[in-house]
């Protein structure tokens, strides 16, 4: 995400005078919730799992998901490249390549072959 965008964003939050409302409680449970819509374009989809026809609500509710982090990541003086970056290191030693290339175990079932008995 680019700073303009994010700039867009607190600025039009801002502009509302909305940034007093946006505690780090309210701000986490407005994630879960648009996450939760983000579910509802898919719920009883059955078999049919393709995004195709569902794009345009899909990213609705994503950008919503969004809107929501970067206030959150705002309010808590959080910078998203730094945060982002920092997760994506720690799932590289959690998640080796050589160990799971192709694989959907959680790490825990990879370090589980690790332990001496």
């Amino acid at each position: 995400m680019t700073a303009k965008t994010i700039k867009m964003i607190l600025d039009f939050r801002d502009r509302r005078n909305w940034k007093q409302f946006h505690n780090p409680k309210d701000l986490a449970l407005s994630i879960s919730l648009e996450a939760a819509e983000l579910l509802e374009v898919f719920q009883w989809s059955g078999i049919d799992l393709d995004c195709e026809e569902k794009r345009d609500q899909i990213a609705e509710e994503l950008a919503d998901v969004l809107n929501y982090c970067v206030m959150m990541a705002d309010r808590c003086g959080l910078d998203l490249d730094e945060i982002v970056q920092k997760k994506i290191r720690l799932n590289e030693e959690k998640y080796p390549v050589d160990k799971a290339y192709g694989k959907r175990e959680k790490y825990t079932e990879y370090q589980k072959g690790d332990e001496i008995c």
